[in-house]
């Protein structure tokens, strides 16, 4: 199987199916598209004719599967034994549901707070709007974590599609210095920890590129640290 994915600093949709991908040890190969090129949309259809011109997209043999649900759902019917969904019925349709919410929803925080991994910023007050989508977030991480996460430190327990859906978010509430709760606090530690996630961050320190529009418009501690 191949990944098309963006760049690893910025893309956090490429984020969620590769970690998924690598934290349940499917093995596959990595395709680089740069974010922001030209003819970025036509590399994609080069390498998977018939998709949605995005990343990531997922090529399996003459299959190819874009959107990130529908990968994670590909990849549970490819493999059932990997565990892509929770086991238990109830917590599956939990997951499902949290999944669908985050794939849709917490426009204002994405927006405020575009996910980028070479930098860290000072906490402030980011608007009614992330506030609204960090406690709509939160609850559903301890709802999830009260319910369904015996035996593990991830939402379900053992890492699932819904952790990788929840990484970008996680990423951002890190980098981004926004406060929450300690349950939160400790799923968040549990995702930047795990060992896929942080090959995917290493990845992206290395990277020499810059895609300007998820480059906040305010000091970041980095560019702090060097005046």
């Amino acid at each position: 199987m191949k990944l098309l994915i963006g760049n690893k600093c910025y893309s956090s949709w490429s984020l969620r199916a590769w970690l998924l991908l690598k934290a349940k040890g499917i093995a596959f190969a990595e395709q680089l598209v740069l974010l922001d090129e030209p003819g970025f949309k036509d590399k994609v259809f080069a390498a998977a004719p018939g998709s949605g011109g995005t990343v990531p997209t997922l090529i399996d043999g003459e299959v190819a599967v874009w959107e990130t649900l529908a990968i994670a759902e590909y990849l549970h019917d490819r493999f059932p034994q990997a565990g892509i969904w929770p086991a238990d019925a109830r917590a599956r349709a939990h997951a499902r549901a949290i999944s669908s919410e985050m794939h849709a929803g917490f426009l204002s925080l994405r927006n405020a707070c575009p996910m980028n991994l070479g930098k860290r910023y000072a906490a402030r007050d980011r608007g009614p709007g992330v506030a609204r989508d960090v406690a709509r977030i939160t609850a559903v991480w301890r709802q999830a974590r009260e319910r369904f996460g015996a035996g593990g430190p991830f939402l379900y327990g053992e890492f699932s599609a819904a952790d990788a859906m929840f990484a970008p978010v996680v990423t951002r509430l890190d980098t981004y210095a926004i406060t929450v709760d300690g349950v939160s606090q400790a799923y968040i530690e549990a995702v930047l920890t795990l060992p896929a996630y942080r090959d995917w961050l290493a990845g992206a320190l290395a990277e020499p590129w810059i895609v300007a529009h998820d480059e906040v418009d305010e000091p970041s501690l980095a560019d702090l640290r060097k005046l």
